[in-house]
C-alpha cells in the first residue's frame, strides 16, 4: 500500500527535480520522419528546445520543423495572416506530404484557433494541413497523442482487408520513450519471430503511406500512452482492438504475444475493444518494495515484466498524463515534487528505478537506480537507456 498523505502544497513547481519534454515537441517528434512539414508557433526558442535536447535523429535525419517568429505585436494584434502567408511560402517551395501546425503558451493566451488556420491554409495550397492546438503546459505525451490521433483521422479513413498473418501497428512509438538504443527494431524482430507482422510503426522508422495501411491489421499495440488516442479512433472507425502493453523481458513479452493472438480472433460485435496485460500477479504481496517512476505504459509494464522474473512487488508513479481507468494495483499518479517525496517515504521501499534527475529525491535509505529517459533528461543520459525488450538482466542484476 502507498501511504496517503493530506498535503496543502501548491502543486506543478519544480524546484529539484526538472520537467517532461513538453507537448508541442510531442507532436514535432510524432510527425518527424513522415516528410510534413511541422510549424510551431512561437515568438524564439521552442524549436532550438526540440532540436538541441528533445531529438536525437536531429543530426542524422532530414526533416522540416520551422518556426513562425512571432513578434509581440503580431501577439498583441492578433495578425494570422502572417503566419498563414509564411507558411504557405514554405509550403509552396518545399512541397511537404502534410503541414501541421503547433502552439505554445503564447498563442493559447491570444486565443489562436490553429483549426481554423489549418483549414484556409489547406485550401490554398491544396496539401493535407493539421492544426494540433497544443500550449506548451502539458507534457510530451499529451502532443504526441494528439500528433497521431489528428494523423489517422486525416490519412486513414478506408477500410481494406486484413492481412493474411496475424498483424499489429505498433503505436504511440517516439525517441521521447524508445529512444535510439535498438528497442523499435527488437520490438519488431520479436513480433516477426512470432509469426506476427507489423503494418505500421507510429510514428518511428515508417512513412505515411505505411501509416495508412493500419486498418489491415488485425490488433494495435499500444506500447505507450501516446498511443491511446490513435487506437482510440481506429478501434471506432474500424473496429480493431488494441492491446495496452510494452514488451519487456522473456516471460511478459510472451505474454503480450499470446494476448496480441487471442485478440486477431476478436468477435466483429465485441464492444470492448480495449485490453491490457498490465495486471499484477495476486500471488505477489501487495506491498512494493521497488517503485518506478515515468511514462505510464512503459513504467507499468516494466513493473509487471520484473514482477515476473523476480516475485518482488513492483509499485509504479506515472508522472505523465494518463487515465486513471488503466491504474493497476499499486500504481497512482504523481506529478509534482510535492506528491513524489511523501510517496518515497514508504518505509517498506527499498528500491526506486527512474531517470537519474530524480535521484536528489530518492531517501538516502533507498537504492537508486538509474534508468535513463529521453523524454525527461533528453540525451545526457543515453548510456543509461538500455533496450530491455527481452532481456532484465541489466535491471535485475542491480536489484
Amino acid at each position: 500500500m502507498y501511504i496517503n498523505y493530506n498535503l496543502n502544497h501548491n502543486y506543478q513547481t519544480a524546484r529539484i527535480i526538472s520537467t517532461y519534454t513538453a507537448d508541442v515537441s510531442g507532436v514535432c517528434s510524432a510527425l518527424f520522419e513522415l516528410g510534413g512539414m511541422s510549424v510551431i508557433h512561437d515568438a524564439s526558442g521552442c524549436n532550438s528546445t526540440y532540436n538541441t535536447h528533445d531529438e536525437p535523429r536531429w543530426y542524422d535525419f532530414d526533416s522540416m520543423v520551422f518556426l513562425s517568429g512571432i513578434s509581440e505585436m503580431e501577439a498583441i494584434m492578433g495578425n494570422d495572416e502572417k503566419l498563414i502567408h509564411d507558411v504557405i511560402s514554405a509550403a509552396e517551395q518545399l512541397s511537404p506530404k502534410f503541414i501541421a501546425l503547433a502552439g505554445t503558451p503564447i498563442p493559447m493566451m491570444v486565443g489562436t484557433d490553429f483549426k481554423a488556420i489549418a483549414s484556409v491554409i489547406e485550401k490554398q495550397t491544396g496539401i493535407p494541413c493539421m492544426g494540433i492546438p497544443t500550449n506548451g503546459m502539458h507534457t510530451y505525451v499529451q502532443g504526441v497523442s494528439m500528433a497521431m490521433q489528428t494523423l489517422a483521422e486525416k490519412f486513414v479513413t478506408e477500410s481494406m482487408p486484413k492481412t493474411k498473418k496475424i498483424s499489429v501497428n505498433l503505436l504511440g512509438v517516439t525517441p521521447l520513450d524508445f529512444s535510439l538504443n535498438g528497442s523499435v527494431q527488437h520490438m519488431h524482430d520479436l513480433l516477426n519471430q512470432n509469426q506476427i507482422e507489423v503494418v505500421s510503426c507510429w510514428c518511428m522508422g515508417d512513412s505515411l503511406e505505411n501509416l495508412k495501411l493500419a486498418p489491415s491489421a488485425h490488433v494495435n499495440l499500444v506500447v505507450s500512452y501516446a498511443g491511446i488516442g490513435a487506437a482510440e479512433y481506429l478501434a471506432k472507425k474500424f473496429g480493431i482492438p488494441y492491446l495496452i502493453a510494452r514488451p519487456y523481458g522473456k516471460a511478459f513479452s510472451s505474454e503480450i504475444i499470446r494476448a496480441i493472438r487471442n485478440l486477431s480472433d476478436y468477435p466483429k460485435n465485441q464492444k470492448n475493444l480495449q485490453n491490457s496485460v498490465l495486471c499484477r500477479n495476486q500471488e505477489i504481496p501487495g506491498n512494493p518494495e521497488i517503485i518506478m517512476i515515468g511514462e505510464g505504459i512503459s513504467s507499468e509494464s516494466l513493473a509487471r515484466a520484473i514482477e515476473r522474473e523476480t516475485g518482488k512487488t513492483v509499485g509504479t508513479i506515472i508522472a505523465t498524463e494518463y487515465d486513471t481507468n488503466f491504474l493497476s494495483e499499486n500504481a497512482r499518479i504523481a506529478r509534482d515534487e510535492a506528491e513524489l517525496i511523501p510517496i518515497l517515504k514508504n518505509p517498506d521501499l527499498k528500491y526506486l528505478i527512474a531517470d537519474p534527475l530524480y535521484q536528489p529525491i530518492c531517501p538516502k535509505s533507498v537504492k537508486f537506480i538509474r534508468l535513463g529517459h529521453e523524454g525527461f533528461s533528453g540525451r545526457i543520459y543515453h548510456d543509461l537507456m538500455p533496450d530491455l525488450t527481452e532481456d532484465l538482466h541489466w535491471i535485475l542484476n542491480q536489484l
